[in-house]
């Protein structure tokens, strides 16, 4: 059975955990962050599981809902635990809206050849990314990013943005295609 790393379960990987769920893989989540109430209103987090490590309350739901169980590393990905919490990966997610982590994630990846699609919002909710690692380039913002998740606003665009990483996995998974996809309110585009 494959193991499938999801750094960061915030709005894209939150989403795209749910959807994983029959890929009949291994998956092990990765996040230091806890659900705050306004993250409940864009990711897949219940009311029930604020406060709570995200990673844990992703766990709680899934089992809840589909009586699955997901491995949780509730850490932050550093360049002390790299290896540790992305080794004995056969594919790896990014989900993460941080420059410096996703650093780490393309050196691990390069060095040892794991195979990597990233995800990534535009802040206002007007473009989102899922590339395979040789197609993608670290965007840092100004002041860290803006956040996608405040208010609900983009949550349709969040999940359609997360159903085509998904649908990359799952061609990846089923024949090798390394497809990926830029999502906008006009369409889709497959690159």
């Amino acid at each position: 059975m494959k193991t499938i790393v999801i750094v960061g379960v915030g709005a894209l990987g939150s989403h795209v955990v749910q959807f994983a769920r029959n890929f009949g893989a291994r998956l092990r989540l990765i996040d230091f962050d806890r659900v705050e109430r306004k993250n409940v209103l864009s990711q897949f987090h219940g009311q029930k599981t604020v406060g709570k490590n995200k990673v844990q309350s992703v766990q709680q739901v899934m089992n809840f809902l589909f009586g699955q169980k997901v491995e949780g590393v509730p850490h932050k990905l550093t360049a002390d635990n790299v290896e540790q919490l992305l080794g004995g990966a056969d594919l790896i997610l990014d989900c993460l809206d941080n420059g410096e982590a996703r650093r780490l994630i393309k050196g691990y990846v390069a060095e040892t050849g794991t195979p990597c699609l990233h995800g990534a919002l535009a802040a206002d909710g007007a473009f989102g990314l899922v590339l395979w690692d040789e197609h993608f380039q670290v965007d840092d913002e100004p002041g860290g990013g803006a956040a996608t998740c405040e208010d609900g606003e983009h949550l349709p665009f969040i999940a359609i943005t997360s159903a085509f990483m998904a649908r990359a996995v799952q061609e990846f998974l089923s024949d090798g295609s390394m497809n990926g996809y830029q999502v906008h309110p006009g369409g889709v585009i497959q690159t």
